[in-house]
């Protein structure tokens, strides 16, 4: 890493060309930009970018990033949850995006001034990730909402968790990310994990019988799972600028085009779900800095690591959640959730052994 490059360069070098960084010195991955002018051609390009574009170290920032993330996103849940009761569960829902945005620009602006950057070239190919991204998600939240109050929703819910399996297989597949056998095995088991915490061992064969909630499950996994890989390929495609700032440039556009989107369903049908939020304006608010604070990490954290990592990662708001509401209500975890979550633990030493080994 040469001398001035400041503690958050990236080391960006084709195979064969200029200097290779020393062993030792941790870097991100960084893939090249796209010079598609708009999405039609973009995948293929990708493709063949992200497989001769390597990087030898990954940053390990990403482990403490997303932990704050998961902490951000369990305490931005008790919020929301507090506001179901008041304006039903879309209106909570909204308020991540509508009231996320705000701060989403101010952590923008704050970035720009701590790191002195100018805001970075914004690529199509950018623009159309984060659109792709932000689609997915709204479809996979609004998919997982229908099927919320459903008999057996346990059954969809536990494949909806199982997300970090399809977003690795859409990394390795589409996207050349390359996770350890460990990597791999680390995402299995957590799955495993997820599943076993979610369903009670007499309901097991739910999971296999329950086809219209299995379908729901795996279609909002798959989904939340495009989103992230979106997201990712979106930073990646931001031309210029430290991680920190591409990343929180394009959470803004991504909460941008979901605000834009989200208002004229809410203006066409739910428009007491956004009035409900504007009386509710002090929760409300917590509940979008905290939804925009999560954001902005897992969105930094995406800019440094496949997406899969991430994601099986962020899995620990299960059992930060399950302490905390086990604590505030004074129930003793069931069998089957203990077990599940000691899995879910074994899988998150896995993945951080595989990392610090690459």
């Amino acid at each position: 890493m040469s001398a001035g490059m400041g503690p958050f360069a990236e080391w960006q070098a084709l195979p064969g060309n200029g200097p290779k960084p020393k062993v030792g010195v941790r870097v991100t991955c960084d893939f090249p930009v796209m010079t598609a002018s708009g999405a039609i051609g973009i995948l293929p390009q990708y493709i063949l970018s992200t497989q001769i574009r390597r990087c030898s170290r990954i940053s390990m920032l990403w482990i403490p990033i997303t932990l704050l993330a998961s902490l951000a996103q369990v305490l931005r849940n008790g919020s929301q949850a507090s506001l179901t009761s008041k304006i039903g569960t879309l209106g909570a829902t909204q308020v991540r995006f509508i009231f996320g945005l705000p701060f989403a620009v101010l952590f923008l602006i704050m970035s720009l001034y701590i790191f002195d950057e100018s805001i970075p070239e914004i690529t199509a190919a950018s623009i159309s990730w984060a659109f792709v991204g932000a689609v997915s998600q709204i479809s996979a939240t609004a998919l997982m909402l229908v099927v919320m109050h459903r008999r057996a929703f346990g059954v969809a819910y536990a494949y909806i968790k199982t997300e970090p399996v399809v977003v690795a297989i859409m990394g390795s597949l589409f996207f050349g990310d390359q996770l350890s056998a460990l990597g791999w095995a680390a995402v299995l088991v957590v799955a495993m994990g997820v599943l076993v915490t979610s369903i009670p061992p007499r309901d097991f064969d739910k999971l296999l019988h329950e086809r219209a909630m299995i379908a729901a499950g795996v279609v909002s996994g798959g989904l939340f799972g495009l989103s992230a890989v979106a997201f990712r390929a979106a930073i990646d495609n931001v031309s210029q600028g430290g991680f920190i700032v591409r990343s929180i440039l394009m959470l803004t556009i991504t909460l941008f085009i979901q605000t834009f989107l989200l208002g004229i369903w809410l203006a066409w049908r739910e428009r007491t779900a956004f009035s409900g939020s504007l009386v509710e304006w002090r929760r409300s608010i917590g509940a979008g800095f905290l939804g925009a604070l999560a954001s902005a990490c897992l969105f930094c954290a995406l800019s440094l690591t496949p997406a899969a990592n991430v994601r099986t990662l962020a899995l620990i708001e299960m059992p930060m959640a399950a302490l905390l509401s086990g604590k505030l209500a004074g129930k003793k975890m069931l069998g089957h959730e203990l077990a599940g979550l000691i899995l879910v633990a074994m899988g998150f030493l896995m993945l951080l052994l595989g990392a610090t080994m690459k």
